[in-house]
């Protein structure tokens, strides 16, 4: 993890990379190409047998009526490239997937301190003494789009605390306001053109109840990697034009798709003193969490300034006061 730097806010460092966007200009759909290949990740056979553990125990609990994890086509992420336009210089990205599953996941992520046959870790080899870059593709079998919402309606930023009947290192975590993991099932349409905005909507959709007639201000801010748990973070900030507090939370009272993954929501104003506050005084954030919130800080101050990436300087400076007082 010395090979890259972490975002960190109030002094303190998290294990978020910020791998691309500063919150001063998104990134547009168009922008954003993403290239589907049919072809499988392959593991060493060595954690080709750590996976058929995982398959082995939730087939179990399974047939035991206990609950369990089950499996479900995901995506591998095989390169993230990213360059600038030449004669605009906007942000322009190449994401580049093959095949994965939930269990490739599981295997890498509950497996990253377990001991290899040659002694060292997963960790060890190829986030400590490597750039996590760098690493293979069967290193990297999430990718999750995460959404930091604004109500229109009153002004207030969303924070979402994951349940713990969540499976993953973020159960019981506060996480950005909505999130979902791109999967075959859902975001691989027949004609194999995979949208990143795409993913952030249904996410609305499932975890909050944002239907597609709601009118919803989405951008893409960034790239960010976990390096504690090595998954890659999409980055969105969505202002839900016409809703706010009251009219949310009448209609998650009314259920919702994916009610079950969240058990907790807090607002406060989408001020950047506001929020900063409660990022420096809540505790158990999920890595990448601060990061987006900070971002979508930045994004809306420079829209207030017509613009004006300096913008960006009035959420340091709140930082400054609440960390002097």
């Amino acid at each position: 993890m010395a090979h890259l730097d972490r975002f960190s806010v109030f002094g303190r460092m998290t294990d978020c990379h910020i791998h691309e966007g500063d919150g001063t200009r998104p990134i547009t759909e168009e922008n954003v190409r993403v290239l589907y290949t049919n072809r499988r990740v392959q593991f060493p056979d060595e954690l080709g047998s750590w996976r058929r553990e995982i398959a082995d125990e939730e087939a179990r609990k399974q047939a035991a009526g206990e609950p369990y994890r089950w499996n479900n086509a995901r995506f591998a992420v095989e390169s993230l490239v990213v360059s600038r336009g030449h004669i605009s210089e906007e942000p322009q990205v190449t994401l580049s997937l093959i095949d994965a599953d939930y269990y490739d996941f599981l295997t890498t992520s509950l497996n990253l301190g377990r001991t290899l046959r040659g002694g060292s870790t997963l960790r060890k080899q190829y986030l400590e003494d490597a750039d996590p870059l760098d690493a293979p593709p069967w290193m990297f079998c999430s990718l999750g789009v995460n959404v930091a919402v604004e109500t229109g309606r009153d002004g207030k930023m969303l924070f979402s605390r994951r349940s713990a009947k969540v499976a993953g290192p973020n159960a019981s975590r506060w996480n950005s306001s909505a999130n979902e993991g791109l999967a075959a099932n859902h975001d691989l349409p027949a004609s194999g053109e995979i949208s990143l905005h795409r993913v952030a909507r249904r996410a609305l959709r499932e975890e909050l109840a944002v239907q597609a007639s709601d009118r919803v201000d989405l951008e893409l801010l960034g790239f960010g990697l976990d390096v504690r748990n090595n998954q890659w973070a999409v980055f969105f900030r969505a202002v839900l034009e016409d809703l706010g507090e009251e009219e949310l939370r009448a209609r998650w009272s009314r259920g919702v798709e994916d009610k079950w993954e969240h058990d907790r929501y807090e607002f406060t104003p989408a001020d950047p003193e506001s929020v900063l506050t409660f990022l420096r005084d809540t505790p158990l954030w999920a890595p990448c969490a601060p990061a987006l919130f900070y971002l979508s800080l930045v994004r809306a101050a420079v829209r207030a300034a017509d613009g004006d990436p300096d913008a960006r300087l009035a959420v340091e400076e709140a930082e400054r006061r609440l960390t002097a007082g």
